[in-house]
């Protein structure tokens, strides 16, 4: 299973990374970014602000991962640091964002899983290393 996981590392990278680029769209269209992903929204102009500059900052970690997909020498920065900005995320909807489980379910669950999937692959490459 983990040497499935360390063949297929730039492919499970690719998709994690496509997958959080989508956070694009808040940049673009940032109140159907928070209705779609939050279900609610902020009225406040300094939101609009606020959440286009945090999709944006997500959109970097898809980025990335994706790059490291392709360049091994910087593979292990761009999983660690990705992996790090999704736990914060993680752990400040644990800690301050219960109240939006409900809608952010497929969120926290894909994260969960890229969180599992890139720490087994760190761990397993360092112990061979």
């Amino acid at each position: 299973m983990i040497d499935m996981l360390v063949k297929n590392i730039k492919w499970i990278m690719l998709v994690a990374g496509v997958a959080t680029c989508t956070t694009l769209a808040a940049v673009i269209a940032p109140q159907d970014a928070l209705v779609n992903m939050f279900g609610s929204s902020l009225t406040e102009p300094l939101a609009n602000l606020v959440v286009r500059s945090w999709g944006f900052l997500v959109f970097l970690m898809g980025a990335l991962l994706i790059y490291g997909a392709f360049d091994q020498d910087s593979r292990m920065l761009c999983i660690f640091t990705a992996g790090l900005s999704k736990i914060g995320f993680l752990l400040l909807i644990l800690m301050f964002g219960t109240k939006y489980i409900d809608t952010l379910w497929v969120t926290i669950a894909f994260d969960s899983i890229v969180v599992v999937v890139l720490g087994i692959y760190l761990f397993s490459v360092r112990a061979t290393a």
